[in-house]
């Protein structure tokens, strides 16, 4: 799946299909990070032999198509289109804090991109309805994020709004378009993985998506 936001750029989200990575970017190399749920951010410069520990990457070079991997996390898949800079970013919830997504921003403005005119796609991800959690998570954010982001659940649960989550933290680093494709990882087991929903059926988790961006 593609967005309309980011036409012009080779871009997809995958679901349980696989991509095809050679009509996205034709002659592209996938570049490929190993994530840790961390706020680190790489710049690609060429295939990268070894997968650094990272959870964004971050080019401006035509050819390579930045790849990271999801399974009710975000995907962020960003693009300075006037800079030519585009970057994809792994947006849990740690991540997120953490700052990986003002990371991403920055790193892009390094090469030349400029946040008002970043466009920012929130692909495939868990959202709040299937997102329960504890009073201890909800205690990691601020008492403004509690008020914004959690609703109340069953008794000393709360239901936590990743996406809007990640797109306010996009917005506080000045992104000037966002876009949620607004799509439940977790409820449509015929189109996506979810590792909170195979982790409750007891089933194998290591079913993820693969989100891309490129540049021609």
């Amino acid at each position: 799946m593609t967005s309309s936001a980011l036409d012009g750029v080779p871009h997809a989200f995958s679901t349980r299909e696989e991509l095809d990575l050679a009509g996205i970017l034709p002659d592209g190399v996938l570049v490929r990070v190993r994530q840790v749920h961390s706020a680190h951010v790489v710049f690609a410069q060429d295939a990268m032999a070894t997968a650094p520990e990272a959870d964004a990457i971050v080019t401006d070079r035509p050819g390579l198509l930045l790849g990271i991997v999801t399974a009710d996390c975000a995907p962020v898949l960003l693009y300075d289109s006037e800079a030519a800079v585009v970057g994809a970013a792994h947006a849990g919830w740690r991540g997120t804090v953490s700052g990986v997504l003002e990371n991403t921003v920055e790193a892009m403005q390094r090469v030349g991109a400029k946040p008002e005119r970043m466009v920012a796609v929130i692909g495939p991800t868990i959202a709040q309805a299937s997102y329960e959690v504890d009073q201890a998570f909800r205690n990691r954010f601020t008492a403004k994020e509690q008020a914004r982001f959690f609703e109340c659940g069953r008794p000393q649960h709360w239901q936590f709004d990743l996406p809007a989550y990640a797109a306010h933290r996009l917005g506080e680093a000045g992104v000037g378009t966002i876009e949620d494709c607004g799509e439940d990882t977790y409820t449509q087991p015929a189109r996506f993985h979810s590792f909170r929903r195979a982790t409750h059926r007891g089933e194998e988790t290591n079913g993820r998506q693969l989100s891309v961006i490129g540049l021609r």
